[in-house]
């Protein structure tokens, strides 16, 4: 399911643990669930590990081709770690970590071809593209929108110090109508109780 999964192994863990934690992945959805992303790739390979804790040589690695509706072709290899050549098309590749010949931990890869690997990357160049298009307008918006705020407030100010003079007399004349107001409302108040 969508969320993030543990990977667990429930063999050759340090001390007398049953099952420890060898990493925690993100799982996007069903297909993604049990699938690895090559550690490294280029256009001409791709390099993929089995799922391990040190150290390396305490377990078995069984390396495996898959092809949909025929059995699994099994690979020399009993590495950890394996490059493969890219081909015409996609391969899959299932790495099986075994202790005490059980199996304990299992990952597929899928190798695409050159030609889809290009695709793909184009795809994902694109859409970070706009991705990054739509947070620079974003961005241009903020600080556009900022400096006319700050322009303002600059603005508000010299006028304040240019015009002290009259913005004085202003606030002084409120006042003192304010005064004049509050002393004829006592005097009427006054009047009115005497």
């Amino acid at each position: 399911g969508i969320g993030i999964r543990e990977v667990l192994l429930t063999n050759g863990c340090p001390g007398s643990e049953a099952k420890c934690i060898v990493g925690v992945e993100e799982c996007r959805g069903p297909v993604d669930c049990g699938w690895g992303r090559p550690i490294s790739e280029n256009p001409a390979s791709a390099m993929m590990t089995c799922i391990y804790i040190p150290p390396e040589n305490r377990f078995k690695y069984v390396w495996k081709i898959l092809v949909p509706n025929k059995p699994a072709r099994i690979l020399p290899s009993d590495s950890a770690v394996m490059e493969v050549r890219r081909d015409t098309h996609p391969i899959t590749y299932q790495c099986e970590t075994q202790g005490n010949g059980s199996i304990i931990a299992s990952v597929k890869y899928t190798v695409y071809a050159t030609t889809e690997l290009e695709t793909k990357q184009s795809k994902r160049t694109e859409t970070g593209q706009s991705r990054k298009k739509r947070a620079d307008a974003i961005l241009v918006f903020c600080l556009v929108t900022g400096m006319i705020l700050t322009v303002g407030v600059i603005f508000a100010i010299i006028f304040i110090i240019l015009h002290w003079a009259v913005v004085k007399a202003v606030l002084e004349s409120k006042s003192g109508q304010d005064d004049k107001d509050g002393k004829l409302a006592n005097k009427s108040s006054l009047s009115s109780m005497e």
